[in-house]
Order: structure tokens, then sequence, then C-alpha cells
């Protein structure tokens, strides 16, 4: 917290190659700062934080107006194509430390496609990460980000008939994060209005679960 009327939240990106984690972190930073573009291999091979501005309108704190700030941590994918797991994991790990060990993380943000079916072998990879990464209360801590959901209304569905017709595999994942879940549409360029419906959404996870923070330390 820079001050009183003003709040910062923490947020880290993961996923599979080509899910849509950099592109996201751009849609919530409002910003092009993470490289995000089609490629036969991983894009992101190692971490970067963006910060995005003073962002007005979202919050009021004992009848003021506050002000929003958002730090989003981007990641290599999980698995990587060049990069092993225990690369990845560590690499994460270390720049968790770095950036949000003294003020602790928000929200793990698991990106997937909602343009491409979920398979049991698949979310296990990620999952695991974010269990090695925030422990047992992982659950806690974590949303699905489900990006191409254009794709999705282009192909006829609904938020409503797309979950109805998710896999048990997805519906299982949703489940076990309290159906702490948001679709992304991934155009060039999200506009204001819809990037702070997504953050006034996350914002509402961070609410519910009492603001807490995971992987704080003190400094020695």
């Amino acid at each position: 917290m820079a001050d009183s009327n003003e709040m910062t939240i923490n947020l880290v990106v993961l996923g599979k190659t080509q899910a849509g984690k950099s592109a996201a972190g751009n849609s919530l930073l409002g910003s092009s700062d993470f490289e995000s573009r089609l490629s036969p291999s991983s894009v992101t091979t190692c971490c970067s934080l963006g910060r995005s501005g003073r962002i007005l309108g979202l919050i009021r704190r004992n009848g003021c107006e506050s002000a929003l700030r958002v730090r989003v941590l981007d990641t290599p994918s999980y698995p990587h194509t060049a990069l092993s797991k225990e690369q990845v994991r560590d690499t994460v790990r270390a720049a968790l430390a770095q950036h949000f060990g003294e003020e602790g993380l928000h929200l793990a943000l698991l990106v997937l496609r909602a343009d491409l079916p979920l398979c049991p072998d698949e979310s296990n990879d990620t999952v695991q990460l974010i269990q090695e990464l925030l422990g047992p209360t992982w659950k806690d801590f974590t949303a699905v980000l489900l990006t191409h959901a254009d794709k999705a209304e282009e192909a006829g569905y609904s938020e409503e008939t797309y979950l109805h017709s998710a896999s048990s595999t997805l519906l299982s994942l949703l489940n076990s994060v309290q159906h702490k879940y948001i679709f992304l549409d991934n155009h060039n360029s999200i506009i204001k209005e819809e990037r702070n419906i997504v953050l006034k959404k996350l914002l509402n996870f961070i609410r519910k679960n009492n603001y807490q923070i995971v992987l704080k330390h003190s400094k020695e």
C-alpha cells in the first residue's frame, strides 16, 4: 500500500505455451509491456514485472475514491519448449520472492484457452506448479483466466452454454478454486470498459478472500 488513497494488487500469470498469458497481462495493465505473438515455440523465457498507472473509479474506501495500481508478473510457460519444468519452477519462484516477497501475492491467474478443450494431463502440470509455488492454500489464491473467449463466442457459446459443455476436468478445476474464473477476449487492444470489468471481478475475488496475501516474507 502506497498510501491510504491507493491500493496495489499483485498478480502472477501462469499457464501453457500460447495460452495467452502475456496478452492477458497486457490487458490487465492496459499496456504492451509483455511480448505477445503467435509462435511455434514458447515466446517468454524469463519472468518480467509490469506495472499499471493509477486507475480511478474502481475502489471506494472509507467513503472516498481510491486509486488502484496493478502489478503483473509474466512467467515462462509450463511446460516449456526450451526450459525444463525445474528451470521454470525455480525461475518463477525466485521472481515471486524478488517482486512480491515483501508485499505478498494476491492472486495467481491460471491462464487457459477457452477455444481449446482441457484434458486431464494438460491441467495437472500447471496445477502442480501452482501447488509447489503457493503451498497448501493455493486454491484460495488461484483464479482461472479463460482467454480467447471471443473465439468461443464466435462459435456460438455464451458463458452459460460454454460451462454446460465444458470438460469434467475444467469443471473440477473451477470447482476447486471456488469458481473464481473470468472470460477474457484476446483482441489486440482491450477497451477500457472491458478492462475495468475484469479488474472489478479480480478485486471481488480478493475482497472475498479478505484481502489475504500469500508468499510474503520479512527481510532479515
